[in-house]
């Protein structure tokens, strides 16, 4: 079965850090383009991170740059999302993403528009004040 399940988030302090992993099963991750998205209560989903597999090139948001990391690890087919300098206002549901390369045009208009071949349950991360 071709899927994404992740795995990691949780209940964190302000100013820590979480790591959420998201392993891919049925399907070679390396051949696809990778992202992290998020939904907060209310709000609509937004790209939080974006890696594009054709060149390298990365997206991240604006209120995540500097903190948040994407990376890969081709023999676990595993994406992660390295979170640091958590603040409260990063509450959210994240999401885990895989789309085929060849369908990205540019990796910041993917983490934009979001449509993607493959969706991870989702898992919960919240950040106290």
């Amino acid at each position: 079965q071709e899927q994404l399940v992740e795995s990691g988030g949780g209940l964190v302090q302000s100013g820590g850090s979480l790591r959420l992993s998201c392993a891919a099963t049925g399907f070679t991750l390396d051949h696809y383009g990778i992202g992290w998205f998020r939904q907060a209560p209310g709000k609509e989903r937004e790209g939080v991170v974006c890696l594009s597999s054709r060149d390298g090139s990365t997206y991240s948001t604006n209120s995540v740059k500097g903190r948040f990391t994407i990376s890969r690890d081709n023999a676990k087919n595993t994406m992660y999302l390295q979170m640091n300098s958590l603040k409260p206002e990063d509450t959210a549901v994240y999401y885990c993403a895989a789309i085929a390369k060849w369908k990205i045009t540019t990796v910041q208009i993917w983490c934009l528009v979001g449509e993607s071949d493959y969706w991870g349950q989702g898992t919960q991360v919240t950040v106290s004040s």
